[in-house]
């Protein structure tokens, strides 16, 4: 038997940081995000003899390791190594079967799209299938958010793993003590299509690792920045206005809000804006553009811009001629899912 599951990367539209540790746990956090039609892929499989070989398919990283020995989770196959001994330990009776695990993404780390945290789940979704185990969807993403921020030491917040289990339009909670609400919104149809029709999504050309930013965004919040902290309150109130107007198709105030949201983001660390960003931005506002923003930490990956969908295709064309490139995309009500073959 094999299986196979995807799990969907993730736009931040609002409150993006405020599901970082310590902010959360003192404050609480609010995020506002919507899933995309691009995957993170896993695949699990019988190993051969008594060994498990792992490979990251799109990347060309490939590990053998001995099922008579523990599994070193340090290195490129980190996230598929550490599902496996975290599965094997809670989950097997701390038994190492042979398996063959395999993982693909439509995007790269780095891109801003969650995309790392969305491989983790697809991974303990695979797990989940391939082993019956019995986890609904708030324990999927919470084993997965342990699994790479407890077990792998990698900095980030919470709201990734959330995204890519559940899916849709979702206002999310984040709490003290891993205490995390998700609330699915329902979106009108026709907002739903013109937003997807004014929404650019272009990419920097330019992978960057977010573990620097988030660090100093939870250095401002331990040292008592109150520029810092005032900045991700604003965050979080950005995040319960974008909720109000999706939920009332209130795009003007959507496109404002966005850009406030941006405009606090980059109050938070240092490092979230840079003269690239910036120029990119100038020349989206010069050809359409009403609202910007980042999506992710920051520093690179893609940008989101909104527009009218008329001067969608010149603002396109406006982007291209700084290099980098557009995502075409849909969004997606879909969250995890896995499946076998026999």
């Amino acid at each position: 038997m094999i299986v196979r599951a995807r799990a969907p990367l993730r736009l931040g539209l609002a409150g993006g940081g405020t599901d970082v540790s310590p902010y959360c746990d003192v404050y609480g956090g609010h995020v506002m995000n919507v899933t995309i039609d691009r995957y993170a892929y896993a695949i699990v499989g019988p190993g051969e003899g008594r060994e498990s070989c792992f490979h990251a398919l799109d990347v060309g990283h490939k590990e053998s390791h001995s099922c008579n020995a523990a599994v070193d989770c340090s290195g490129p196959l980190q996230l598929l190594k550490g599902v496996y001994a975290r599965v094997s330990r809670d989950f097997l009776d701390g038994a190492s079967p042979a398996l063959t695990v395999k993982t693909f993404s439509d995007a790269p780390p780095g891109s801003g799209l969650g995309s790392s945290s969305a491989m983790v789940v697809a991974l303990v979704q695979a797990f989940v299938e391939y082993f019956s185990l019995p986890l609904g969807e708030y324990e999927v993403a919470q084993l997965a958010y342990d699994i790479e921020r407890k077990d792998l030491k990698l900095a980030g917040g919470k709201q990734d793993q959330y995204a890519a289990t559940f899916g849709g339009f979702n206002f999310m909670e984040f709490y003290a003590d891993d205490r995390v609400i998700v609330n699915p919104l329902r979106i009108k149809d026709w907002v739903w299509a013109e937003l997807e029709a004014s929404l650019v999504l272009y990419f920097t050309g330019v992978s960057r690792a977010s573990a620097d930013i988030i660090d100093q965004q939870s250095r401002n919040i331990g040292d008592k920045n109150q520029a810092s902290i005032d900045a991700m309150h604003q965050l979080r109130q950005e995040a319960v206005q974008m909720k109000e107007c999706i939920l009332k198709g209130d795009l003007r105030g959507l496109e404002s809000t966005l850009q406030a949201g941006w405009e606090a983001k980059k109050k938070t660390a240092t490092s979230i804006s840079n003269p690239l960003i910036e120029q990119v931005e100038r020349t989206a506002f010069a050809h359409g553009a009403r609202a910007a923003k980042v999506s992710g930490a920051g520093g690179g990956g893609f940008m989101m811009f909104l527009c009218s969908p008329e001067d969608r295709i010149g603002l396109i064309r406006a982007l291209l001629e700084n290099g980098g490139s557009i995502l075409d995309f849909h969004f997606t009500q879909q969250g995890a899912t896995s499946w076998r073959i026999t």
